[in-house]
């Protein structure tokens, strides 16, 4: 099942269940409660905002991919490398992301994004899948000289519209197995990142197991999993965005997301 939010005419948010045909029915205000509803029309007709749109925490991970660690100069982890973004930084699937004046640095980061179903505190790994209500496709969007000139990483990762998320929510059921998922990320149509979950260093189950230690999972936040190889700051010279440009983040099985750099 897909699940979709967007936003009425009133400016009241609703979710939405998308059919194999692309079109969508209403399923009611509340993503834990969904309804049959009434059929709505296309999907392209619809103001989408992000499946959660204020998720009570987005966790994140760095470095879950070794050849990322790599191109960065950093060591590759022995165990997951947790960080947060606010909820203010989520926004739709085709919202623009904004370069702030206060970042010479821009960078995308493809991702699996896992939205949490049911509360998971202390979770045995072997169970943490079932703690998942679905996933889609995310891009971490960094302030790169924020995110290395502080000395922690959440201002450079959480700024206004830096977490887009979407198109939708894919159900866990649609998706047996998190690793085997073909990820990319494209600037301009120009393929930049092209790699498999399967190459994670910490699978998603591992990853809520780590976090569910310390951490507790409710129902509407999100994991942000990590970026495969290929980023701009890892570049020679680094590549970073500029208005104008449009990052895709595609994800076999899920679908994709895309978004225009703007200026402020």
């Amino acid at each position: 099942m897909k699940i979709v939010c967007y936003r009425t005419e009133d400016g009241s948010l609703r979710h939405g269940v998308v059919d194999d045909g692309g079109k969508v029915r209403d399923a009611g205000a509340d993503l834990f409660a969904l309804d049959a509803g009434s059929r709505l029309g296309a999907l392209e007709e619809l103001e989408l905002v992000a499946p959660v749109p204020r998720p009570g925490k987005v966790v994140c991970v760095g470095r879950n991919y070794a050849e990322h660690a790599r191109e960065t100069g950093s060591v590759v982890p022995d165990r997951p490398q947790l960080f947060a973004k606010w909820a203010n930084a989520v926004v739709g699937p085709r919202d623009d992301v904004v370069l702030p004046s206060i970042t010479s640095a821009l960078d995308y980061e493809a991702e699996l994004v896992v939205v949490i179903g049911r509360t998971a505190k202390g979770v045995a790994e072997e169970r943490a899948l079932d703690h998942v209500l679905g996933y889609a496709c995310g891009d971490d969007v960094s302030a790169r000289d924020l995110q290395f000139g502080d000395t922690q990483w959440v201002r450079g990762k959480s700024l206004d519209t830096f977490a887009p998320t979407g198109p939708w929510i894919v159900t866990a059921d649609e998706i047996p197995d998190p690793q085997d998922l073909r990820i990319r990320g494209l600037v301009n149509g120009e393929v930049r990142q092209d790699d498999t979950t399967a190459n994670m260093l910490f699978s998603v189950a591992r990853l809520i197991a780590f976090t569910t230690e310390a951490i507790t999972l409710e129902p509407g936040d999100l994991l942000f999993t990590g970026t495969p190889p290929g980023v701009g700051h890892a570049m020679d010279p680094p590549r970073y965005l500029a208005p104008g440009d449009l990052v895709r983040v595609e994800i076999d099985g899920i679908g994709a997301i895309e978004h225009r750099v703007v200026a402020p």
